[in-house]
């Protein structure tokens, strides 16, 4: 009895052991960071001589002060940081300018491109409409503006998808603004780099609670439900923001 309670004790301690070793180890912030500047140097190759540029600059502005207008030994205390920030700066852009060249010409790029929207904007993950032959895709989203329609191809092609959407939108809600923005390349599109400023710069009009209305009406007539194609994750190649930011 002894023996049978001794060794279902050293099992138990066994699979204890094996479940703490299986435990995957935490990512720390350096870690985000690490993995943020190497996606953003095989993109941009200079990019770790624009943060030695942007850091040694600012710090030698610092000396300089320091030296003008008193003890350079605290203007460099003061101005390493400052570099620092200068540094993770250039990085910041950088990064992000790279991730929107890897997502550049897939498909669901601009609802990669959406997902970094702040202020209050909801996006549908699923495209509303969609042409499935040339794989054009429009996506609807929702904010203090109103209602947002974003496609996804050449002009030529999407302004009849554009146009069916936005027609079937204020159907259902007359009153509300609906915006139109094509993103792309092409003659009177905007870029992939800028469609998410496109639409934080839209004009609020509706309140919280209007919006709230304006979703639960969107969400009963549903879209297309055709998920962007399988193998291909965009929103993926996103920066994180919190790796750069040291958190």
């Amino acid at each position: 009895m002894t023996m049978a309670r001794t060794s279902s004790g050293g099992e138990a301690r066994d699979d204890a052991s094996v479940t703490k070793q299986k435990k995957p180890k935490k990512r720390r912030w350096y870690h985000q960071l690490w993995d943020v500047y190497q996606m953003t140097r095989k993109q941009n190759p200079l990019v770790t001589w624009w943060m030695l540029a942007a850091f040694i600059g600012v710090v030698a502005v610092a000396l300089l002060i320091g030296v003008l207008a008193g003890p350079w030994v605290y203007a460099l205390v003061i101005g390493v940081p400052f570099g620092v920030l200068a540094a993770m700066f250039v990085l910041s852009r950088s990064a992000e300018k790279a991730a929107y060249t890897q997502i550049a010409g897939q498909p669901g790029a601009a609802r990669a491109a959406l997902g970094t929207v702040r202020g209050g904007w909801t996006f549908e993950d699923e495209p509303v409409a969609v042409d499935a032959r040339n794989q054009d895709f429009v996506f609807r989203g929702v904010g203090r503006a109103g209602v947002v329609l974003v496609s996804e191809g050449p002009s030529h092609r999407v302004t009849r998808l554009l146009d069916q959407e936005r027609k079937k939108v204020s159907r259902i809600l007359s009153n509300v603004p609906v915006t139109v923005i094509q993103c792309g390349d092409g003659e009177g599109q905007v870029p992939l780099t800028k469609v998410a400023r496109a639409v934080t710069r839209l004009k609020s009009t509706l309140t919280r609670a209007e919006v709230a209305e304006i979703s639960k009406r969107l969400k009963a007539i549903g879209g297309m439900k055709l998920p962007i194609p399988k193998g291909i994750d965009p929103t993926r190649a996103r920066p994180d923001r919190k790796g750069m930011r040291g958190r």
